[in-house]
């Protein structure tokens, strides 16, 4: 899932995409420094000749978060391991990486010294730095998302100064989690735990059955360390994954487990050929996708297997799509589900593509999707070549009615008047951007609208 970077005939600019293919630019110039010392002195230089200053990592985000006219910045080279230290007290370590590292990158890095992220998100192809920015999560009840996770950050500001910085400085508190506004991050310290494996138990019910097992004490959200569930639209069938942490295999074991460690969803479902197939049948023919998605949902079936905590959490998503996705608070999950299951049966969309429930603690960053309240995440996907602008407005009406806050770096047409009220340090992040960068040096349109 790499952004795409070309240049055209000598005669035609620059041009950047993103892997969804929903935000594009043309960029004055761009760059891919070697050093800390060398990104520095480039945003330094672009800030003095009045340019903007975005940085792009992956190119995941499905808004325009990355997008610029003036320089954009490529972080793959600064992404190094720097430093492992190892706490006794708990067992677990910080880490300090160069921003730019992707998560598959950093996932093996971890496991070869015996340690592990706490949660991650389902998806491994982003950097560190444009996956905390953006508040990627992954599930777990008693679990925040990535930024969570942060203990200290480098950021660069609009004069090359490297700032150093760690909790309850109100840069780190607005940097960790900040679309790349207060300047560009260069290193991520990350409190990491030791390796663990997770069992992972898939199976599918009835979709009214998955609803009526979320809630209280012993439901399944609260008895599990991580839980997500699917639904093909209209069909009434869920996949549950249910995930429980537990200590590492025996050697002898783990390569096994690495083989079985693609889930049904990933093999069949989300990654292959024979999902891409689906979908292009549903684009030429959309009067099928009703049987398709029954026969997907069909298809589903139940299986066990132990493998590497990060071999379980992430899976290769080969088949293009667009995204949006809402933070719902907890208790009105179930409502807002019928109601979007309601609406796709009443409309008759073209969606072969499953709906996503996910769950998350509450947390302190400023903001988070989850601050503050207990979470839960509700995904809508379409495939690439399918419209997917009446689906989203709709599945928005009612993630908004519900209270919903939308993910930073996913589809929504929200603006700050909308969200300033739904994060009470939105006020806070905004004093922290106008002091590092009052000429909005590392703004662009889409960060202007939502943070204003």
């Amino acid at each position: 899932m790499s952004d795409v970077a070309h240049r055209a005939p000598t005669s035609q600019p620059l041009i950047w995409s993103n892997w969804a293919r929903t935000a594009t630019c043309s960029p004055a110039g761009r760059a891919r420094p070697r050093s800390e010392a060398e990104l520095a002195e480039v945003v330094a230089r672009a800030a003095a000749d009045g340019r903007s200053v975005r940085a792009v990592g992956g190119g995941h985000s499905f808004t325009p978060a990355a997008t610029t006219s003036g320089m954009l910045l490529s972080l793959d080279h600064v992404s190094g391991l720097e430093r492992v230290e190892r706490l006794p007290e708990t067992g677990n370590a910080l880490v300090t990486v160069g921003a730019g590292v992707r998560l598959h990158q950093l996932n093996r890095m971890l496991a070869a010294r015996g340690l592990a992220m706490r949660n991650l998100g389902d998806i491994d192809r982003q950097s560190i730095a444009g996956a905390i920015s953006t508040g990627t999560h992954g599930t777990g009840a008693r679990l925040g998302g990535l930024a969570t996770q942060v203990r200290g950050l480098r950021v660069i500001g609009v004069d090359g100064t490297v700032h150093d910085v760690g909790p309850g400085d109100p840069l780190f508190e607005a940097s960790r989690l900040g679309l790349g506004t207060t300047g560009v991050l260069s290193a991520v310290t990350l409190e990491v735990v030791p390796a663990y494996d997770l069992v992972a138990e898939e199976r599918p019910v009835p979709l009214a059955e998955a609803l009526e097992s979320l809630d209280g004490p012993d439901g399944v959200v609260a008895t599990s360390d991580h839980f997500e569930l699917y639904f093909f639209p209209v069909t009434g069938r869920a996949l549950t994954l249910r995930n429980t942490r537990v200590e590492p295999a025996p050697a002898g074991r783990v390569a096994r487990a690495r083989r079985a460690a693609r889930s049904f969803l990933d093999e069949e479902l989300l990654s292959n050929g024979a999902f891409e197939m689906v979908n292009r049948l549903a684009t030429a023919f959309g009067g099928l996708t009703p049987r398709l998605n029954a026969v997907s949902a069909r298809g589903l079936s139940a299986r066990t297997y132990q493998a590497p905590s990060y071999q379980v959490f992430c899976t290769r998503r080969r088949v293009r799509f667009r995204e949006m996705e809402y933070a719902i608070p907890r208790e009105r999950v179930r409502d807002v589900i019928t109601e979007v299951d309601d609406w796709l049966r009443a409309s008759g969309e073209n969606v072969p593509f499953p709906i996503e429930v996910r769950f998350a603690a509450p947390d302190d960053v400023w903001l988070s999707t989850a601050h503050g309240r207990e979470t839960a995440y509700v995904a809508v996907h379409q495939y690439w070549r399918l419209p997917y602008t009446r689906y989203f407005e709709a599945a928005e009406r009612i993630f908004v009615t519900a209270g919903g806050r939308p993910h930073w770096g996913k589809l929504h047409t929200r603006d700050a008047g909308d969200l300033a009220p739904l994060y009470p340090r939105f006020d806070d992040a905004a004093r922290v951007r106008l002091e590092h960068d009052p000429e909005g040096v590392f703004h662009n349109r889409y960060t202007r609208k939502v943070l204003g």
